[in-house]
């Protein structure tokens, strides 16, 4: 895998940065064609780094999907703060995301430039959500992030649009330098299934609960085996554990006869078996474990790998 075609084949690791809810994580999953990153329409829906891989005819690129840039209010805010900017030193491309629907450079976009800058990165700005916003005012934008920093390239974009996709692939294989293959072609993604079942799960917690309980959840895969079931299929039996921070929130996850906690199950399970390709038993329980966002053992687990 190392040239295609007398062409020489180039890899490379870009890091995707932005602020929470820019559209980061749908980007990714656009960009590798399969579900990596959790994706709700709510703060802390990615929080730790996630890898993707994209591999294609001359060049193999691996994506790190950072958690959303926010004012941090507890350790766990913290490390995932620190996650993001860590990667970008490790970054041979950079990807900041941003808003089209911006007037102005917030202060947590300037925040990321600060970063940006202070790292040298080798960075293409990413104009989000371009259906929403006339084009002058797109215009205006561009030119006022110009000013601030030299972009390899400005591409504005819909992260829905697949059209999107082979716009912003072209041009980061065009910065990328000539390298091996750091993963074989079939692999998407170097998160275990274990921890792709946890981000699943937690993912659909966070689309139907209510908005003071997803972020003080996590989810904890306690068992994962593969058996045979009598038709000869290869099914798993997963057994996880969602934890919150206090009774009330225990309550309004498990729901009216247990039937919120069936619902998420119910979906992670269909959601895991078309992406994992094989049937899943999937068994759940919710457990009260307060404070765990400032718990040292429980936050570390989300730094970057």
């Amino acid at each position: 895998m190392e040239k295609t075609n007398n062409t020489e084949f180039k890899s490379g690791f870009v890091t995707l940065i932005g602020r929470t809810n820019v559209g980061k994580s749908t980007l990714l999953n656009l960009l590798v064609g399969e579900k990596v990153a959790a994706i709700a329409n709510k703060v802390q829906t990615t929080r730790t780094a996630i890898r993707g891989i994209v591999n294609r005819e001359n060049s193999q690129i691996i994506f790190t999907d950072t958690p959303g840039i926010h004012k941090p209010r507890t350790k766990l805010n913290e490390t995932m703060i620190e996650t993001s900017f860590t990667s970008l030193t490790d970054a041979d491309i950079v990807l900041f995301l941003i808003e089209a629907t911006s007037e102005e450079i917030g202060r947590g976009d300037s925040r990321i430039l600060e970063k940006i800058k202070e790292s040298r990165a080798k960075t293409i700005l990413i104009i989000n959500k371009i259906d929403l916003v006339k084009r002058e005012k797109l215009l205006n934008l561009i030119d006022l992030y110009r000013k601030e920093y030299d972009f390899e390239a400005v591409i504005p974009i819909s992260a829905t649009d697949s059209k999107s996709r082979e716009i912003v692939l072209e041009e980061i294989e065009k910065n990328l330098k000539s390298g091996p293959a750091y993963y074989d072609k079939e692999e998407y993604t170097d998160q275990t299934l274990r921890q792709l079942a946890e981000e699943t799960i937690r993912e659909k917690a966070l689309k139907l609960l209510k908005d003071e309980v997803p972020h003080g959840i996590f989810v904890e895969v306690e068992k994962m085996k593969e058996r045979k079931n009598k038709n000869g299929e290869d099914i798993y039996d997963i057994e996880a554990t969602i934890y919150c921070l206090r009774n009330s929130h225990k309550g309004i996850i498990i729901g009216k006869n247990g039937e919120m906690l069936k619902k998420i199950g119910r979906n992670a399970r269909i959601d895991m078996e078309n992406n994992f390709g094989f049937k899943v038993n999937l068994k759940t329980w919710v457990k009260v474990k307060e404070d765990w966002q400032d718990n040292n053992s429980i936050v570390n687990k989300f730094k970057l790998q």
